[in-house]
């Protein structure tokens, strides 16, 4: 086999590696990175949460990336939950008042959404955390304040 060749697993063939990559559509590698991108849940501290190098292999940082992914997921639920639009208030500045901060709640779940993507079971866990804990601080003040 010559440098640019790959014996492709279970079929006895040879192929030249530039087919391979065209072949590889799971997502692992790409061929700009170092690190292996993850398709299934993983644990550790060595991940990537939302930007490149972050948090690196810092446990710490890594403590920091789930605190920041529990916040934004409380933030979400404490955005889903409240209303502050006060009854005979201006409908049209209500309206944009309502649309601006519907546009910063789905920022803030895509971006636990993306985190989570990351596949690392602890972002996960951070995340779901984060929005039960939400919820159970904000939902019931929310419920009761409007249900009254």
């Amino acid at each position: 086999m010559g440098d640019h060749e790959v014996m492709m697993p279970h079929h006895g063939t040879t192929v030249s590696s530039s087919l391979t990559e065209a072949w590889d559509t799971t997502g692992f590698t790409h061929p700009h990175r170092k690190m292996m991108m993850h398709m299934t849940f993983f644990w550790g501290h060595k991940t990537e949460v939302l930007f490149k190098g972050w948090p690196g292999s810092s446990t710490g940082m890594y403590a920091v990336a789930l605190t920041f992914v529990f916040a934004l997921a409380v933030l979400v639920e404490v955005f889903s939950l409240f209303s502050v639009i006060k009854p005979g208030t201006n409908k049209a500045a209500a309206g944009f008042f309502q649309t601006g901060m519907y546009a910063v709640r789905s920022g803030l779940s895509y971006m636990v959404m993306l985190a989570v993507m990351s596949f690392n079971g602890g972002v996960f866990l951070a995340a779901v955390g984060g929005h039960a804990v939400g919820f159970a601080l904000f939902g019931g003040r929310a419920k009761k304040s409007g249900g009254s």
